[in-house]
């Protein structure tokens, strides 16, 4: 990781100020980019570089960004950044290709681990971890009921919206929500649905 240079790409200029600070008190090599379109255009060797970028921006969008991405066939690990997170927006960056989703105001060391971990992956050329084996295993031990709420989460549907569906309530589904976070022993929601999609779970 210690090779790689972190872009940061948003369009606030005191954000991009504040995380190029932080990340390069960290230790990090850092450029700041004021939107996907600048990012885009000045990235010279993908391989090296590690992506944090705003959800939402004027010109591009952080998911368009990483679609921009994905259509030229590059692969950079990304975080996506944003102080209006929620589950549609998370499962679309996902789907997207972002390793992790953060939302505002974070820890400091939030945002540094999932750029170690980002870039750790990158290195480990892209390995999963853990296996489509073991998060099936995992998968193996939720009830039908967090089995189709599951679905629901990755589908990227709010929680009112799933208890709707279900006929139960909204509260209902937050407890079956952390008990299968629970079970499959994820930390996040990001890792959740990254889990879920690396087994093709999610039919959409």
């Amino acid at each position: 990781m210690n090779d790689r240079i972190v872009h940061i790409v948003d369009d606030e200029a005191p954000v991009r100020a504040s995380l190029a600070f932080l990340l390069t008190s960290a230790g990090f090599a850092v450029r700041t980019h004021d939107g996907g379109p600048s990012f885009l255009a000045g990235l010279i060797d993908p391989a090296q570089a590690c992506l944090v970028t705003d959800l939402r921006m004027p010109e591009m969008s952080g998911v368009e960004l990483l679609e921009a991405l994905t259509q030229r066939g590059l692969y950079v690990p990304a975080i996506v950044i944003t102080g209006h997170g929620d589950v549609p927006m998370a499962v679309a960056a996902m789907k997207a290709g972002a390793f992790d989703f953060i939302e505002k105001p974070f820890e400091d060391d939030v945002l540094i681990e999932a750029i170690l971990r980002a870039g750790a992956l990158a290195d480990s050329r892209g390995e999963p971890a853990p296996a489509a084996a073991e998060i099936r295993q995992k998968m193996a031990l939720l009830t039908a009921r967090e089995q189709e709420i599951l679905s629901g989460i990755v589908a990227g549907l709010p929680n009112k919206t799933i208890a709707y569906d279900l006929q139960i309530s909204p509260r209902t589904v937050e407890v079956h929500r952390a008990n299968i976070m629970s079970k499959m022993q994820a930390k996040s929601l990001p890792e959740l649905v990254r889990m879920t999609l690396n087994v093709n779970v999610a039919q959409v």
